[in-house]
């Protein structure tokens, strides 16, 4: 995963734990594009209060990530929804070839709603 693209989930996860001022610094910088100088002279700041306020802040979410896996634990989950999903559909497709059971198919449309209304949280 690209690093700007990484801190912007990784705000998503960590971001209520930092200041203030550092969650608006990360927005503003990876998910707004605005440069340094631009947050800069926006705050009245210099610009390398705004970097060292930045770097900071990218520290603290990526030892927050290496001591909590939220992110790594929430691709997992993802994953194993998406196959999940796959699974069902096989189970599906061999019952329709098989032996038609409706029991079978209505499991397998409870597995894959679950799986959605998870993978949507």
């Amino acid at each position: 995963m690209a690093k700007n693209l990484e801190v912007s989930v990784l705000l998503d996860f960590y971001g209520e734990m930092l200041t203030e001022k550092q969650r608006y610094f990360l927005d503003l910088y990876y998910n707004e594009d605005l440069s340094l100088s631009e947050i800069a002279e926006n705050e009245g700041i210099t610009r390398q209060g705004v970097r060292d306020s930045i770097k900071r802040a990218e520290a603290q979410l990526f030892d927050m990530e290496s001591k909590l896996h939220l992110l790594r634990r929430f691709g997992e989950v993802r994953d194993g929804l998406n196959e999940i999903s796959e699974c069902a559909d096989k189970i599906y497709n061999y019952n329709l070839e098989h032996s038609l059971s409706r029991e079978i198919n209505e499991n397998v449309a409870r597995i894959k709603s679950l799986a959605e209304i998870l993978s949507e949280d």
